[in-house]
């Protein structure tokens, strides 16, 4: 079991100009603003010096497009002119791994360093790493970040869909590690699974009788057909908890647009304008993981409906949200249980789900005494 002790969210238009990132590609910047950003809320960094050893902090980061934009023009420079016309400059940042082990230079972090670039489940398998970590010893203190770049690259690739331009970030630690140093505990990270489908992925971190009081589903990504995942193969219990789209529109736009809400720390969770379903948490495919819940049933944010195609960033966003969502209180009488799931749709290998729960609900872990 593990904790939240920081987050954070940053938007592409909130970058600020960063000497020593002027080399860097827009993934790398992003993920070392948010991951800067949730160590300061974990009380790990103060005025951009680490509180802690740095050998004590690890990272893993979750990204699928993250340097495509470095590899196209690196590429397009040796097919047009040759190795002559090669930045140097350019060579560090073609490595998939460039976001990870710059967020740990800029920081001075020397724990493990992993970068997930696995698709849709990336992630929440981001989160879902960390834990081993931390168990093994490897960390104290694990730093997730997921961050995806809205560049000219990658609109290009993406054929017109709607990118995020921005990354998520969350800092995990051990019960007992938040204690030692006075922090108090955002969640808890109850449960992650990686399995063939989203059933059974649920089932791996679900006890029966469980009962989720936020169900955050899968991204409603493009597939190959022009239809969405959620329609073309998820799972029952993906396509009964469909929110209709919100009246507001969406907190964070697309590549060159200006924000709704300047400055926006995360996306609003439990909100007035968030759908909450008074039907059962139900419908999976054979033997019901999700028992039915009573009412007031699971309030629902489906935050493909609220960000751009967020990819390997989408599940590091749902794990911000269900803490945020944690933190404004939900209703009485609704779970302090949040469910994530990401794939699971005919065109993914695999899905993901996290389980986090509120701190309340563990005696001593809110107040640090685990």
């Amino acid at each position: 079991m593990t904790v939240v002790t920081g987050t954070a969210t940053v938007h592409g238009q909130q970058l600020v100009h960063d000497r020593a990132l002027r080399f860097k590609d827009r993934a790398t910047r992003l993920a070392v603003a948010a991951a800067g950003a949730a160590l300061t809320d974990a009380g790990l960094l103060d005025d951009g010096a680490l509180t802690v050893p740095g050998a004590d902090v690890g990272v893993v980061v979750s990204s699928n497009l993250g340097s495509l934009d470095t590899v196209c023009r690196v590429a397009g420079a040796l097919d047009r002119v040759g190795p002559t016309a090669l930045r140097t400059v350019d060579l560090p940042n073609a490595g998939s791994n460039a976001a990870a082990s710059n967020v740990a230079i800029r920081y001075g972090l020397h724990g493990i360093n992993l970068m997930l670039c696995n698709g849709v489940t990336s992630g929440l398998d981001a989160v879902g790493w960390a834990e081993p970590a931390l168990a093994a010893g490897r960390a104290r203190y694990m730093v997730v970040v997921g961050v995806e770049p809205a560049d000219g690259v990658v609109c290009q690739l993406m054929g017109g869909v709607r990118m995020l331009d921005g990354a998520a970030a969350l800092v995990l630690e051990l019960p007992a590690t938040a204690r030692e140093r006075g922090r108090r505990a955002r969640a808890v990270l109850k449960g992650y699974a990686r399995r063939r489908d989203a059933a059974t992925a649920i089932k791996a971190v679900a006890a029966p009788g469980t009962r989720f009081g936020l169900w955050l589903p899968p991204e409603s990504a493009v597939d190959g057909t022009g239809s969405t995942l959620a329609e073309s193969g998820r799972s029952a219990v993906t396509r009964q908890f469909r929110p209709a789209p919100s009246e507001n529109g969406s907190e964070w736009p697309g590549a060159g647009r200006v924000p709704r809400r300047a400055g926006a720390a995360v996306p609003r969770v439990g909100a007035g304008r968030t759908p909450r379903r008074e039907a059962d948490v139900a419908g999976l495919p054979g033997r019901d993981p999700c028992p039915r819940a009573t009412p007031p049933a699971a309030v629902v944010h489906d935050l493909g409906r609220t960000l751009p195609s967020a990819s390997g960033a989408f599940g590091v966003f749902q794990c911000v949200a269900a803490t945020a969502w944690f933190a404004a209180g939900p209703p009485d009488g609704v779970p302090l249980t949040a469910l994530a799931v990401a794939g699971g749709g005919s065109a993914d290998d695999a899905a993901s789900a996290v389980l986090l729960v509120a701190a309340a609900l563990y005696d001593g872990v809110s107040k640090g005494e685990v």
